[in-house]
């Protein structure tokens, strides 16, 4: 009998080895072609076009600006993403699969369609109320607005997700040792999802330092006033300096790599503390 079921094994086994030596050839081959994307450009550049790229003063500009308006679309986001994060987990309510796709639509658009849209927003009469205030067309605010446009809808579901994980009998102990909803909130459940609340913040920035559409249209590309980095990569490739833009390419992977190891470590701390 155990002779049969360790032929049975051993069957079993054999037969499972092309269905994994498939997944890891195809895996293996999409791993390798980010891996020589990356080797590309960091083989074409050199430290030398580093600093000469970080020696022009409308780079430098950029960067500035690229590290302002990613950090306040992303404060803006979670002002966003963490109420509306809470109410999709937890309250059921007429109308929420609509309300769920409406939320999904930033992420599924165009980015080109989103700064059109943007655009023609400020050209109604509620939006040329506004500029009449505040210039926001072709300035600094319509940066700040093209990247919040994309990187809420992605905050939004790293907080619904976050919510989700929290288990809300601990919110209900709150509730039934005196605190109200606004009490429980604060006091219990946002304590709890501090790592989501980081995940959501580096998705939302990251994110907001790759968009270019949506800028390009709504804000332009004038340089010295609306260039982001994504904006200086296609400036300089526009008057062909390729080596400036490649290196401010790096640049921009840099941070998306420091992004990445920021969400891994605290998303792994979360779950981690969520299965305790």
């Amino acid at each position: 009998m155990s002779l049969e079921i360790e032929r049975e094994t051993s069957f079993r086994v054999s037969s499972d080895v092309p269905f994994l030596a498939s997944l890891w050839i195809i895996g293996g081959v999409y791993i390798i072609l980010i891996l020589s994307l990356l080797i590309a450009d960091a083989s074409y550049s050199t430290p030398s076009h580093f600093l000469k790229a970080l020696q022009s003063e409308e780079i430098r500009y950029a960067i500035k600006l690229s590290l302002v308006s990613c950090t306040m679309a992303a404060i803006l986001s979670l002002w966003v993403a963490i109420p509306i994060g809470y109410l999709m987990s937890r309250y059921d309510f007429r109308g929420k699969i609509f309300f769920d796709a409406i939320l999904d639509i930033p992420i599924v658009l165009p980015p080109l369609v989103i700064g059109l849209s943007l655009l023609i927003l400020f050209q109604t009469p509620i939006g040329r109320a506004i500029e009449s205030k505040v210039t926001i067309t072709y300035g600094i605010p319509a940066v700040i607005l093209a990247q919040f446009m994309v990187a809420c809808a992605f905050a939004v579901r790293a907080m619904r997700v976050s919510f989700d994980q929290l288990d809300p009998r601990q919110e209900q102990v709150a509730l039934t040792l005196g605190c109200n909803r606004n009490q429980a909130f604060w006091l219990v459940v946002l304590p709890e999802v501090r790592h989501g609340i980081l995940t959501a913040a580096t998705l939302a920035w990251s994110r907001s330092l790759g968009e270019f559409g949506p800028i390009l249209i709504f804000a332009g590309a004038t340089r010295m006033r609306t260039e982001v980095l994504p904006t200086t990569v296609f400036l300089e490739l526009s008057i062909g300096n390729v080596e400036a833009a490649v290196a401010v390419s790096l640049l921009m992977v840099f941070a998306a790599m420091i992004v990445l190891v920021i969400v891994r470590i605290y998303g792994l701390k979360g779950a981690i503390k969520f299965n305790q």
